[in-house]
């Protein structure tokens, strides 16, 4: 499967580029290299799983990439908390990783049951 026609995959590099974008005159360089690198490993980890060639490897990456989407998620809470980041930004970039996490799970479950199939 290719992944740069997945939404997901889509959704999530969009959403990397509005981090770096949306933080760019951020002055504490720690939370902005974590906060960026946490958006950053999402749609990676969806290209990279899903240009593998096994169940198991492509499996890892997406476990991989939902948890980079839990912890950019804790992140972006954190940043509205102490004032990086506008509320209402913050609120948009909030969803889009709720959005995310489930797609990763549906494509997840997807990858599940095709293995079963095969079993």
């Amino acid at each position: 499967m290719n992944f740069e026609k997945l939404r997901v995959w889509k959704l999530s590099a969009r959403l990397s580029a509005e981090l770096y974008k949306g933080l760019r005159e951020l002055k504490d360089f720690g939370f902005h290299s974590q906060i960026t690198r946490s958006g950053l490993s999402i749609p990676s980890n969806i290209a990279e799983g899903m240009s593998r060639f096994s169940y198991k490897d492509k499996r890892h990456f997406l476990i991989i990439a939902r948890g980079s989407c839990a912890e950019l998620r804790t992140q972006i809470y954190i940043g509205i908390d102490i004032g990086y980041i506008d509320e209402l930004l913050g609120r948009q970039w909030l969803q889009d990783t709720r959005d995310i996490s489930a797609m990763l799970h549906g494509l997840i479950t997807s990858l599940d049951n095709e293995q079963s199939a095969e079993s």
